[in-house]
């Protein structure tokens, strides 16, 4: 073999060789841009906050427009486990302002006994808001009273007789005081002497 045949030989071996590292080589040959070296923050979630669960023992609880059950009407309900964001509280603790779309100002009011929430000393006292009042004063029209009130007759009560004055009889003690009158005993023995005669006289006749 000649020095020229053996130079052909290894310049073919480095063009092949060239060509097979080419080939190896990714298609894409973009430049990455350089990415920063700093520690990159982490992103963690925040809580959202208090928030109420309705106790498994209560079927549902109601949700009022203010913290009383007599002075404001409800305007929702929540079911046995459902949860909602806690806002305030009443100034002694008994109702829980909560976050309530489709109730006036997004919010209501539930009775605290009837839920779960930790840490409640941590919510804001919030005043009551004003007691709704009525849309209409009812009123009582007297004409159309009176036609469903029953006449009364007003009746003179009986005049009071006072009864006579009772007259109590007063017994005289009379004694006989006529002397002229014959004593009866008398006049009774007499007629039975004269009988007694009579009879003697009869008797002797036979």
């Amino acid at each position: 073999m000649t020095r020229f045949s053996i130079k052909i030989s290894v310049w073919t071996f480095v063009f092949l060789g060239i060509l097979g590292l080419i080939f190896s080589l990714p298609a894409s040959n973009v430049v990455q841009a350089q990415q920063p070296t700093g520690a990159v923050p982490t992103v963690t979630g925040t809580p959202s906050g208090a928030r109420v669960t309705v106790n498994l023992d209560q079927d549902f609880v109601n949700i009022r427009s203010g913290p009383s059950s007599y002075f404001y009407p409800r305007v929702g309900v929540l079911l046995s486990g459902q949860s909602a964001p806690a806002i305030g509280r009443s100034p002694g603790g008994d109702w829980i302002m909560i976050a309530y779309a489709g109730a006036p100002g997004n919010v209501g009011w539930i009775y605290a006994p009837n839920v779960s929430l930790l840490a409640q000393d941590f919510l804001p006292v919030v005043e009551a808001p004003p007691t709704p009042t009525p849309l209409s004063t009812p009123t009582i029209d007297p004409t159309l009273a009176a036609a469903f009130i029953a006449p009364e007759t007003p009746t003179r009560l009986p005049t009071f007789t006072p009864p006579a004055p009772l007259a109590i009889p007063a017994f005289v003690d009379e004694t006989i005081s006529n002397t002229n009158r014959l004593p009866m005993g008398l006049v009774i023995f007499v007629l039975g002497f004269i009988g007694l005669l009579g009879g003697l006289i009869s008797v002797s006749r036979r």
